[in-house]
């Protein structure tokens, strides 16, 4: 399986945007600058769609010289805008939007003609329902998502967001780093970058076989190697 980096940009309340959703920007002008190293250094970078239809990052490498990795949206319903901008211009031709075997043909096509690659995968039912819900989500199998990936001879995946990509991920142990931008701002009431990992016993935690802290800028980045 591809080696898989999880980044994070957080207040010190350990929040990743407000109650309204904005996140831009909770870090520094250091701390993006690592943004873009790190994407410079993965061959890939990942990113649910709840990122895309908040944020519509364009997932390139600018600030750093570099190469840009290649865009992969999971998207198991495929309501990824045609005007997103990773589908503008130039950049469909590096992005995999990776949805549901079930996804509609029509909009698939549609994806397809901007030059974007649709990856069709089997799901995954998500025993954590989404808040308000009583019926378990479907998500994309990140399992056979990987598995394509390593097939592809991708060996290196960034994630960089949302917080349910991110949870799916801890909770199946699928990520290897971790690295954690602190920004010294506290926010209260807002969006946590992880969700329900069914840890009922601290025995149960996720560990750091090492890590690193170090500052950039204003903010403080924690650096680990998850324990497997």
């Amino acid at each position: 399986m591809p080696l898989v980096t999880v980044k994070i940009a957080q207040t010190l309340d350990g929040r990743i945007a407000t109650s309204t959703g904005q996140s831009q920007w909770i870090s520094g002008d250091s701390s993006l600058k690592l943004a873009h190293e790190l994407r410079r250094d993965h061959r890939a970078i990942m990113v649910g769609i709840g990122t895309v239809l908040t944020d519509d990052p364009r997932l390139t490498v600018r600030l750093v010289e570099g190469i840009d990795p290649l865009r992969i949206v999971v998207d198991s319903r495929l309501r990824i805008p045609l005007t997103a901008r990773v589908l503008s211009e130039d950049r469909a031709a590096n992005t995999i939007v990776a949805t549901a075997e079930s996804a509609g043909p029509a909009r698939v096509d549609q994806i397809r003609r901007l030059g974007a690659e649709v990856l069709r995968l089997p799901l995954a039912a998500d025993q954590t329902p989404r808040r308000g819900s009583a019926t378990p989500t479907a998500r994309v199998e990140l399992n056979a998502l990987f598995a394509e990936l390593d097939r592809r001879e991708v060996q290196s995946v960034l994630v960089e967001g949302g917080a349910s990509l991110i949870t799916s991920l801890l909770k199946q142990r699928l990520v290897d780093r971790l690295v954690v931008v602190i920004a010294p701002k506290i926010i209260g009431a807002g969006i946590e970058w992880a969700g329900n990992l069914g840890v009922r016993d601290l025995t149960e935690a996720i560990t750091f076989s090492s890590f690193e802290t170090r500052r950039s800028g204003e903010d403080l980045v924690f650096d680990g190697q998850i324990r497997k």
